[in-house]
């Protein structure tokens, strides 16, 4: 069945049935690999894009059920001046170790900023909490979230 997706701002087809994780679509049909497969159950983070502006896990979301809904990844994420702020402070701060799970923390981060412009310790956790990073690099992803809200970072 060809479904039509909004994509970073293009009209995408591919052949795939309604129900075939939104992940697999982006990665193996449409060959947009940003989106990382990390547990296949949206608990990792590593796969999280934007539906609406909203994260997303795009391992545990059919694309059938996306109709015309935009679907926004890390390779069209820097097109959103927040989220080109976010890229940035996770350059500046050098933040990625492995950088596997980095894509989906960046767009969990960018969903966080548009939401709440200077989120604190709390505030930030709290958006964080669903991205698992195995480099455990927390410490440097609240700096780099800091320094994109504009606030001090330690």
């Amino acid at each position: 069945m060809a479904i039509t997706l909004n994509v970073n701002g293009k009209a995408l087809s591919a052949d795939v049935e309604p129900d075939t994780p939104l992940l697999w679509v982006l990665r193996d049909s449409l060959g947009i690999t940003g989106p990382k497969y990390g547990c296949g159950v949206g608990a990792c983070g590593a796969c999280t894009v934007h539906i609406d502006g909203q994260p997303m896990r795009s391992c545990t979301t059919p694309v059938g059920a996306l109709k015309t809904a935009k679907v926004t990844t890390i390779e069209g994420i820097g097109a959103d001046p927040v989220g080109k702020k976010v890229q940035a402070a996770w350059s500046e701060l050098d933040v990625a170790q492995c950088g596997y799970c980095q894509p989906g923390q960046i767009m969990s981060a960018t969903a966080l900023l548009k939401k709440n412009a200077k989120p604190t310790d709390a505030d930030i956790d709290s958006a964080m909490a669903g991205n698992i990073c195995r480099c455990a690099t927390y410490v440097r992803i609240r700096a780099a979230i800091k320094k994109a809200s504009g606030q001090k970072v330690a």
